[in-house]
């Protein structure tokens, strides 16, 4: 058996783990239950590749995120690693191949959304893989207590119910210590085990700007923070119109959201990623996976409704350990808007039963068929089909999906996929038979060899271009071949898709648990109001975020615009003079760092006094040397 070193440095190319990577690793290993609380860009996925690695059998993943999925997929594949997932939108036939596959140990990894974990093909092939790790990410959406709860996580003890033996390492970026114990509650730990890695980023500068022109402020941090940047907006809308107006003012800026075109919305990506494009504007569906570790600026024009997302949006800026700045805009008026939008993500339940027997219509389902079905789903022509308006309506789906009724995906372009099922002389008549058949299929196995094992990701256009056919004709063929038993294919998608997480029933038999919806509307209600008292409460703003995250005796950072002063705390000249006079005392023998001044003070003081620090130092009492040392101009 590979040790982990060695499996990091022949896949990844690393000698050594960040910290905790290891020794995560080595719990995994031993077959303990684990819980990995890992910041954004901590190396979650490193903590169950390399132990999958060093083992015979493979890791099921589960993950809610597609295209963090497809994204993972690639990555190791690149590498050499056999991986594949199963999300919403594939065919029944693909999805037995591919689980077929697992079972026959032809991967390393399967990525699983939670919501096939309840489907009885899922159960029965889970039985006869040789699974050597069951890795839950963003475990967070097990817990009632958090802010992305998933139902169907909470089948996740169902399959382990059917593995016994296989540890469990669950892998998250953003949780409360409530929530931590919820999870290993919930996926039933055989002991408690978690890893902690410390909230606290050194290198990025939290800071709350109260501004009413939010465009015009947007432009002066630009122009002053330079390097690569994320704006976030509330709309999709929004981000159009602010790149448009970023863009005239002579900044080098695009947008993101994900309802745009998948072949568009990675090429605005990769241009990013890139350096081509220097800020992105993008509503909360950009970030997650992307390696870019020199982010120097992240700006979020509106406060999101829980610090758990802007903790984990800010914490995008300065992966690389370098200074950074995370910005929120915040005008008169953005807590009122926030505590509106909650009470609308809480529709009346009529609603709620009228939209679920629509999507019956729209999908022609019968009463009791559905279970593990998708469809192509576009909301904008659903509510004007049934003539709802899309925001209740929106928030109605939401509550059908936490209530585990459907699940409903973003857009996340799909790339067409091809199968030879035939045999070689099956399928060497039928093209002595098609002509254009002929043509297409030999282009197709020259361009990409493994497809009469495996479904492959394939490209209609480059087919079309080698074949000198139009893509029409090539998509028809393909079909057409299909219809006759010669190949598998999945055509390209790009639409969302709704997915039955179970039967569809009568409109007047849909459950929806009151209590359990009262209760989520309270929680909701508390994180909401977390988020606004940290925009408007004067106080540190990593010390308010690492107390919301377990950490309450952390030290002020220095860096935010509390502890820099720009927003004054009007204090007692007897008060001041009483602070300035200790600091003086603190410093009477030699300059100090900032941390040692501040350790003279109790905790509770310590932002004041970094204020009052900042003043002398601006006022030219104090001076701050080039090594961070803050000390006494000789004259004074």
């Amino acid at each position: 058996m590979s040790s982990p070193l060695e499996i990091l440095q022949k896949y990844w190319g690393y000698d050594a783990f960040r910290p905790l990577q290891e020794d995560i690793v080595r719990s995994a290993l031993d077959g303990r239950d684990t819980l990995a609380l890992l910041p954004t860009g901590g190396g979650k996925s490193i903590c169950f590749q390399v132990p999958t690695l060093c083992r015979p059998g493979i890791c099921l993943v589960i993950s809610p995120l597609i295209a963090l999925m497809k994204d993972q997929v690639h990555n190791l594949d690149r590498r050499g690693i056999p991986a594949a997932a199963i999300y919403s939108g594939m065919s029944y036939r693909q999805i037995d191949m591919v689980f077929e596959n697992a079972c026959n140990g032809q991967y390393k990894f399967l990525y699983v959304s939670p919501e096939r974990l309840q489907t009885p093909m899922a159960r029965e092939r889970i039985k006869r893989m040789n699974i050597n790790l069951l890795a839950v990410d963003e475990a967070h959406c097990v817990s009632q207590w958090g802010y992305d709860f998933r139902p169907p996580y909470l089948q996740i003890t169902e399959i382990r119910a059917l593995i016994p033996k296989v540890p469990l390492l669950a892998l998250t970026a953003t949780a409360t210590a409530e929530v931590l114990e919820d999870v290993q509650d919930k996926l039933g730990f055989r002991e408690r085990n978690v890893f902690r890695q410390s909230f606290v980023r050194s290198n990025l500068s939290y800071s709350v700007l109260y501004e009413d022109k939010k465009r015009e402020k947007l432009i002066d941090i630009l122009r002053r923070v330079p390097g690569t940047g994320i704006v976030y907006a509330r709309s999709r809308g929004e981000t159009k119109e602010i790149a448009h107006f970023l863009t005239q003012k002579g900044v080098n800026a695009d947008f993101y959201h994900a309802g745009l075109p998948g072949d568009e919305r990675s090429a605005k990506q990769e241009a990013w990623v890139a350096g081509k494009t220097r800020i992105i504007v993008s509503t909360n569906a950009f970030g997650m996976g992307i390696d870019k570790p020199d982010v120097r600026i992240v700006v979020h024009l509106n406060l999101p409704d829980t610090l758990e997302a802007y903790f984990q949006e800010a914490g995008r800026g300065g992966r690389d350990g370098q200074k950074s700045y995370a910005t929120l805009l915040y005008a008169p008026g953005d807590g009122a808007t926030l505590r509106f939008h909650l009470q609308s993500a809480f529709p009346a339940l009529e609603l709620v039963r009228r939209v679920y027997q629509a999507l019956g219509s729209h999908t022609q389902l019968a009463i009791g068929a559905g279970l593990g079905e998708s469809f192509d789903f576009d909301l904008a022509n659903f509510c004007q089909t049934f003539r709802f308006d899309q925001a209740p309506t929106h928030a109605a789906l939401r509550l059908l999906e936490l209530e585990g009724w459907i699940f409903l995906s973003d857009a996340s372009a799909s790339p067409a996929r091809a199968h030879v099922t035939a045999t070689r002389e099956a399928l060497y008549d039928y093209q002595i038979r098609n002509k254009q058949a002929d043509t297409i299929l030999k282009t197709l196995l020259r361009a990409y060899p493994g497809m009469q094992s495996d479904f492959v990701d394939i490209s209609e256009m480059v087919v079309a271009k080698y074949a000198k056919l139009p893509l029409e004709v090539v998509q028809h063929v393909l079909l057409n071949a299909q219809k006759e038993g010669m190949i598998l294919y999945e055509p390209r998608k790009e639409r969302p898709q709704l997915t039955f997480t179970r039967e569809r029933v009568a409109a007047e038999n849909l459950i929806i648990d009151l209590q359990k919806f009262n209760l989520r509307k309270q929680r909701a209600e508390v994180r909401v109001e977390h988020a606004i008292r940290f925009a408007e409460t004067q106080h540190c703003r990593s010390q308010q975020l690492l107390a919301y995250f377990g950490e309450p005796d952390s030290k002020i950072c220095g860096i935010c615009d509390v502890c820099t002063g720009r927003h004054k705390v009007e204090l007692p000249v007897s008060t001041f003079e009483s602070y300035e006079k200790k600091i003086r005392e603190i410093l009477r023998h030699e300059p100090l760092p900032l941390e040692e001044i501040l350790q003279g003070f109790a905790l509770k003081r310590q932002d004041v006094v970094a204020q009052v620090l900042n003043y002398l130092v601006s006022e030219g009492k104090l001076v701050e040397g080039a090594d961070g040392r803050i000390g006494f101009v000789p004259e004074y």
